[in-house]
């Protein structure tokens, strides 16, 4: 399938890391999520019942992802990934992209975070 929605660049504050001050300040993230969707019904229709509303992907992401706190970005983009298969049924994949904004690392860099892809039926 070629058809997505997506949300790029959700910003979350959270007290995900392995890190004592990562638990007890917290810090941003930003997100990324391309839900993998048929949207032929949607752009023909013309209505909202026929695909997802960018809205509800957000509540779904934001309240999964600060639900609880989790040590790696890994678990906390699974949780965020099956919330989002859970309550979307007309979605196959979708693909979880948390960047770690502040990552405790003793370097300069651009970006670090992780990317996963979840599917309906794997």
């Amino acid at each position: 399938m070629t058809d997505q929605v997506f949300v790029r660049g959700l910003a979350l504050h959270a007290y995900h890391g392995v890190m004592p001050h990562e638990a007890k300040v917290g810090q941003t993230f930003k997100l990324d999520l391309t839900l993998d969707i048929d949207l032929k019904p949607a752009s023909r229709s013309d209505k909202l019942a026929d695909t997802v509303g960018y809205d509800q992907v957000v509540d779904v992401a934001s309240k999964s992802f600060c639900a609880k706190r989790y040590r790696l970005v890994e678990a906390a983009a699974g949780a965020v990934a099956d919330a989002v298969l859970a309550r979307f049924d007309k979605v196959s994949a979708v693909r979880v992209t948390i960047h770690k904004l502040h990552a405790p690392i003793a370097a300069t860099f651009e970006d670090v975070g992780v990317t996963i892809l979840r599917t309906r039926n794997g």
